[in-house]
């Protein structure tokens, strides 16, 4: 249990770290499509956040958050992305749309072991909880993959190679 609650506050960390750092990514985004998926992403983020601590509240505990190292690695590497590439480039968009993956990927790792974890516990209210959220999150990254393979990997591929 106590393995479980750290877990929670961790993701709680990394969801809210992410509620800031979404807008920086679609600002930074090339294509309307890329911009789109990060904003929509984000109104989903923030329900992530409500569902998180929802479960704080069903295990009668107060919302607390233990800095995710793994996300902010992750942010830090996507604010890289975004200072070392040229602005309005398809080679831009493949950068962000790599840590876009890294960061659904981390949480899909993440609410899919939680899920099991909280059925263990028997708190299966908990769980559908956490299975929705990974859902979304499955669902993000399959779509950042679909933006990937219909043209921007393509584009950028064909610009010319920065400076």
């Amino acid at each position: 249990m106590e393995f479980f609650v750290n877990e929670l506050k961790d993701l709680l960390w990394a969801e809210k770290e992410l509620v800031d750092t979404l807008p920086d990514m679609a600002e930074a985004a090339t294509t309307v499509e890329l911009k789109n998926a990060f904003n929509n992403h984000l109104a989903e983020t923030e329900n992530h956040v409500t569902r998180l601590e929802q479960i704080f509240s069903i295990l009668g505990l107060e919302p607390d958050t233990t800095k995710c190292d793994a996300m902010a690695g992750i942010v830090d590497e996507g604010d890289e992305i975004i200072s070392d590439t040229e602005e309005g480039t398809a080679q831009r968009d493949v950068g962000l749309i790599f840590a876009g993956q890294k960061a659904e990927h981390y949480e899909i790792a993440s609410y899919g072991g939680m899920v099991s974890l909280a059925k263990t516990l028997g708190y299966y209210d908990v769980a559908e909880i956490l299975n929705e959220t990974l859902e979304e999150e499955k669902t993000a990254d399959a779509l950042l993959t679909e933006i990937a393979e219909n043209h921007v990997n393509y584009d950028a591929s064909t610009e010319p190679l920065e400076d």
